[in-house]
């Protein structure tokens, strides 16, 4: 029994398997790629106007810009044809070949978190607009970011904006800018700092771009012939640094709801997994969204940063410091005393807290919080970033218990000294159903972030990494459970 009463909105984001988009289908045999394309390269040049056309009819309704998909996998192929000309619906063609449909949400679209939308412009007074990420899994358990919008009228009712039935990837930036100082870090984490990466590095400004390295790695390799096994692991590293902290933009007229954040870089091939978005304030009173994520390759997982300004452009960013490991890291949406502080779970059990002078640097965490309540015995971790609040800030927690059943409690720190723990409810705000226990993970509730409007916590969460729901809490009842819980 929640000590607190908790009310369900009965608002529900299913998964939905009909938003698709166009992912590369390139086999990894050379061999295999180069038969495909001589079968296309035998096709007359009507036969290939009458398969566009039945391409197109079958699948441009299903699409935002599918041919500008098509050029961009044909162009991934492009080595395999030679020197010789191919007209352009050819070229179309290939790529359509090398080309297929990912359902993006087709498994799940889970972990929600909510954040303010940049743009309150036209809202009757009391309302709040809002962005909200879900976690979209689809075949193989590869999971993207998605978004939609809505807005908390001010006698707390909620309405959702439309979801488009098309999906968009956003551009890259093809050359994307790096911090020396902390590419610097991250090799040296890695063990990667040595002579030749300090000499690529040292001609570089403090602020470079990708191809003002891939020219002064170029520019070196030839003089680097006697250590040639490290230079090439050097090398592999640098590369690797390079594609993991990328930037990716959406065309203004593409909506929110259409906009999806696909694994780009190879840490993240497998997903990105459990974005905790926050709207972050400077001393200045300036405002950034920040989310941190789990990237996983499959093997390995990573605690990465985005930053947008308006959900729009997208950062990617690595994280640095011995800290960074394991998942859960949740920013702070202000500094505190000067610095920034992250809520963490370094040892996968208990919840840690973290300052640093730097946001992309984190070391030394102290212990905040460990389990102590029979539904939280195997583990506790965060639920999205801490709130402030008159009282202190409030942290939306999970506990995991018998059973591997999550569940999402709550706790109170201290506004200047967040170290201090106030309160922790003593059982769960939300448990897991009987009428909503099953889905691909059962018995599992979860959230990665609530936001508080006109004395009300609206809380977004998981049911069963299947699908999402909202409920919404009177904040001052549960603040004042939790301070009667000290």
């Amino acid at each position: 029994m929640s000590p607190v009463t908790v009310r369900q909105t009965g608002i529900l984001f299913h998964p939905d398997n009909k938003r698709v988009m166009v992912r590369p289908f390139i086999a990894s045999d050379p061999t295999r790629v180069e038969h495909i394309i001589a079968r296309a390269l035998a096709l007359s040049e009507a036969d290939v106007e009458t398969q566009l056309a039945l391409l197109r009819a079958d699948f441009s309704a299903r699409h935002f810009d599918l041919e500008s998909c098509w050029r961009r996998h044909f162009s991934m192929v492009r080595g395999h044809v030679g020197d010789q000309f191919l007209s352009f619906p050819r070229q179309l063609y290939i790529g359509a070949l090398f080309s297929g449909e990912y359902a993006l949400e087709s498994a799940a679209l889970f972990n929600p978190s909510i954040v303010p939308h940049p743009d309150q412009s036209g809202l009757g007074e009391g309302d709040l607009r809002f962005v909200m990420s879900l976690r979209a899994t689809g075949e193989g358990h590869i999971s993207s970011i998605e978004f939609r919008s809505g807005v908390i009228r001010a006698d707390a009712s909620l309405a959702i904006d439309q979801v488009s039935p098309l999906v968009s990837e956003p551009d890259m930036e093809e050359n994307p800018t790096y911090r020396k100082l902390m590419f610097q870090h991250k090799l040296k984490e890695m063990g990667f700092e040595n002579e030749w990466s300090q000499r690529i590095l040292g001609p570089l400004g403090e602020d470079f771009a990708h191809e003002d390295l891939e020219r002064s790695m170029l520019q070196d390799l030839g003089e680097a012939e006697e250590h040639r096994r490290e230079v090439e692991r050097t090398r592999e590293c640098m590369n690797w640094l390079a594609r993991s902290n990328y930037e990716v933009h959406f065309p203004p007229a593409v909506s929110l709801s259409q906009r999806i954040i696909f694994p780009n870089s190879p840490n993240e091939s497998n997903g990105i997994e459990d974005a905790r978005f926050v709207r972050f304030f400077e001393d200045d009173g300036s405002a950034c969204y920040y989310a941190t994520y789990t990237a996983y390759n499959g093997r390995a997982i990573l605690p990465q940063l985005i930053e947008t300004p308006d959900f729009q452009n997208f950062r990617v960013r690595t994280l640095n410091g011995q800290a960074v490991q394991n998942k859960g890291m949740a920013l702070f949406p202000r500094r505190i005393n000067g610095r920034f502080a992250m809520i963490s779970r370094q040892d996968d059990e208990n919840l840690f807290l973290m300052f640093s002078d730097n946001l992309h640097f984190w070391n030394t965490p102290e212990m905040l919080a460990g389990p102590r309540q029979p539904w939280q015995f195997v583990k506790i971790g965060n639920c999205g970033s801490p709130i402030e609040t008159e009282a202190g800030w409030l942290v939306i927690t999970h506990g995991v218990g018998p059973m591997r059943r999550y569940c999402i409690g709550a706790m109170l720190l201290a506004l200047d000294d967040p170290g201090r723990v106030l309160g922790c409810l003593p059982g769960p705000l939300l448990e897991p159903s009987e009428e909503r226990r099953e889905g691909y993970v059962p018995n599992v509730v979860y959230s990665c972030g609530a936001l508080t409007h006109r004395g009300r916590l609206f809380l977004p969460y998981a049911l069963s990494d299947t699908s999402s729901s909202i409920a919404t809490i009177e904040l001052a009842e549960l603040l004042a459970a939790l301070l009667h819980s000290s």
